[in-house]
């Protein structure tokens, strides 16, 4: 019994970032356009880390192409700026999608 629970707590330890950043990522509507795993009007997640995989400056690269958009990266669709999302916000979503590899 003891094990199990200490499995449990183990468990929700680490999904329960993971799920909250998922929730940002979805009440900031990027999930309109990206998935974890497939590509969508955007890059599949995955893609995007795998992408960044290594680069030190990766977090902020991404943090700033969530504020400010981008175009001709991943193709012809530009990303739209997100104004909307604070800095910290902008952070604490690409560190999220960088562990999506």
């Amino acid at each position: 019994m003891k094990r199990t629970l200490i499995t449990l707590a183990m468990t929700l330890s680490v999904a329960a970032p993971a799920m909250a950043d998922l929730a940002l990522a979805t009440s900031k509507n990027c999930m309109a356009c990206h998935a974890v795993d497939k590509k969508m009007v955007g890059p599949s997640y995955k893609d995007v880390a795998a992408k960044y995989a290594g680069q030190k400056d990766a977090v902020d690269k991404l943090a700033a192409k969530i504020i400010k958009g981008g175009s001709g990266v991943w193709g012809p669709v530009p990303m739209p700026a997100n104004a909307q999302v604070s800095e910290a916000d902008s952070k604490k979503l690409a560190a999220w999608v960088l562990t999506q590899n």
